[in-house]
């Protein structure tokens, strides 16, 4: 009966070749077949135990480029545990940076939120948990994005905390004169053309609905900044996550179409990750 290490050694050869992050993404699988946590494998390297056939299975689809958030059916979001289905997109960290962005521009306990194209649900959730007296009202196009994110709601006990609509940009916006303290979104911003040099994990398993727009990757992002003052507080933000290099050009539409107070988050690696514009007061 083979160790925990020599398991891992042998899985994490197998990986290398597929994705940059072959010991940790060895380790995950291991862990959920297992249903164990990391320390725990960490502390069981030497103990010889059977393993379940689950795991050859797993590394399989990983070998395969399929998405190990997929693989697990979930992922860590902002420290929370979400439930992940293909092809959703797959919550990435450089979104941690909107949800901190928003955080910090909240001009009241009690503001109110929208968020354009929630998917799993993710960003409306991290900013119910750390903002509780806020009204959010989350929206996609898809029903089966809404179902998915409802859920991830009810995970995290949000689900009246947190009101979802179906629609595309605004349409789910149905009160009349409804107006927002701010407006946020992740939407997709990858240029048509820069699909293969997308990696297999985001290509070929994605929904491009939630990665594409347009020829120069904007066209979703110059509908959502030229609405979204009609649906501002004089005085609100819209916030909304960018690609590399489009800073420049989201800088001159936000001014084109009145806003002020246009600033820019950088993600870890140094990119402008977020944008942010103010409706004048």
């Amino acid at each position: 009966m083979a160790t925990l290490k020599s398991t891992l050694v042998d899985a994490i050869k197998k990986l290398q070749d597929v994705t940059d992050s072959p010991r940790f993404d060895a380790e995950l699988l291991l862990c959920h077949s297992l249903k164990i946590d990391r320390a725990a494998l960490m502390l069981r390297m030497n103990d010889a135990l059977e393993i379940p056939a689950s795991f050859d299975s797993m590394v399989d689809r990983r070998l395969q480029s399929e998405p190990i958030a997929y693989i697990l059916g979930e992922w860590e979001f902002y420290s929370m545990s979400l439930a992940i289905r293909p092809p959703m997109l797959v919550p990435r960290p450089e979104t941690e940076h909107l949800v901190e962005a928003v955080l910090d521009l909240l001009p009241q306990p009690d503001a109110r939120i929208l968020e354009i194209g929630t998917g799993s649900g993710c960003i409306s959730i991290a900013i119910a948990k750390h903002a509780p007296s806020c009204s959010i009202l989350a929206t996609d196009i898809k029903q089966d994005n809404l179902e998915l994110a409802h859920e991830n709601m009810v995970r995290h006990g949000l689900e009246n905390r947190i009101t979802s609509n179906q629609g595309s940009l605004f349409e789910p916006v149905t009160e009349p004169n409804q107006l927002f303290h701010i407006v946020c979104s992740n939407p997709p911003y990858v240029a048509s053309e820069e699909s293969g040099s997308l990696s297999r994990d985001i290509r070929d398993y994605e929904d491009p609905d939630a990665l594409f727009s347009g020829e120069d990757g904007l066209d979703l992002i110059r509908d959502l900044i030229a609405q979204a003052p009609d649906y501002l507080h004089p005085g609100g933000f819209l916030i909304f996550e960018i690609g590399i290099d489009q800073h420049q050009t989201v800088s001159v539409l936000l001014e084109e179409h009145g806003y002020d107070d246009i600033s820019f988050r950088n993600d870890l690696a140094g990119i402008k990750r977020v944008a942010m514009g103010r409706k004048p007061e």
